[in-house]
């Protein structure tokens, strides 16, 4: 953090909380459309949603499936590429050799893929009488951590489910990353109960910067999201949250605050490592 420039210590941060249709074409227009509105705004980092190319929902995956590099991340490098930004694809179901996967694609300013997440943790949820979801009916898991550089600081990549894993975090933070971002879809169950509870959490134990992108709330979808798209400090304060509609938010994102609440309450360096320790067990 010492070398960071005064300059390089701040950066805006959009989130889309992006209106997903069942029409393919429309949502890679509106993406394309919001992230230019972002990049106007003074954006350098853009995140879309889970799924944003596609209605969630088992039965949707295997449609809309493709490749990648496919269709839906050939429109997403080519938006990275003209408005200069990080582009945080939010999540596609992609097809891999006969199997599915939930996988975010991050592109750098100049187009380039710099990595892809596939989910690490399907949601298989069962709340009797409110939500029954099993993602793992139709998609595989993936079991690769995903980490990217940008010149403001280093970012960690997980998918809605993902969040409710303390220890992928953990492992993220330890390994120098200052922002999470999620895509995630939580629903009208979950979403109220957990999805800033989550944010916080994940903000506060870590201290760092934690994002959320939501597909806007759409009531007549079969699976029905809460919106609220979200940026949470190290502090664990709510800087921005979305509405349940279609709009883009932003943050600020300040190093240095990040670095002055680490000297505050220093539990990095408090951490009793002789007793306890979360760590990985396969770098893929």
């Amino acid at each position: 953090m010492a070398g960071i420039t005064k300059a390089m210590s701040k950066f805006r941060l959009a989130v889309v909380q992006l209106h997903v249709s069942k029409v393919k074409a429309d949502n890679l227009s509106r993406a394309k459309r919001l992230i230019q509105e972002a990049s106007g705004q003074g954006a350098k980092v853009v995140v879309l949603p889970e799924c944003f190319n596609s209605p969630y929902g088992t039965g949707f995956f295997p449609e809309y499936a493709e490749k990648i590099p496919g269709e839906s991340t050939q429109v997403l490098s080519e938006a990275a590429k003209e408005n200069k930004v990080f582009l945080v694809g939010g999540s596609i179901p992609e097809e891999d050799q006969g199997k599915l996967y939930n996988t975010c694609s991050v592109f750098g300013p100049d187009g380039n893929l710099l990595l892809k997440h596939r989910k690490i943790h399907l949601f298989d949820i069962d709340v009797p009488g409110k939500i029954r979801f099993q993602e793992s009916e139709t998609l595989s898991p993936g079991s690769s951590l995903s980490m990217f550089d940008t010149p403001f600081c280093k970012v960690g990549v997980g998918i809605c489910y993902d969040m409710r894993f303390a220890e992928l975090a953990q492992i993220y933070a330890k390994k120098g990353c200052q922002l999470l971002v999620y895509p995630g879809a939580f629903n009208m169950t979950t979403g109220p109960a957990h999805w800033e509870l989550l944010q916080r959490g994940r903000a506060v134990d870590n201290q760092v910067y934690v994002a959320t992108a939501s597909p806007a709330r759409d009531e007549t979808a079969s699976y029905v999201a809460w919106g609220h798209s979200t940026v949470v400090s190290p502090w664990g304060e709510v800087i921005t949250k979305a509405g349940a509609t279609e709009e883009v938010v932003y943050a600020d994102i300040d190093l240095q605050y990040l670095a002055d609440i680490r000297q505050q309450i220093p539990i990095t360096m408090q951490k009793r490592t002789d007793l306890y320790s979360v760590n990985t067990v396969q770098d893929g």
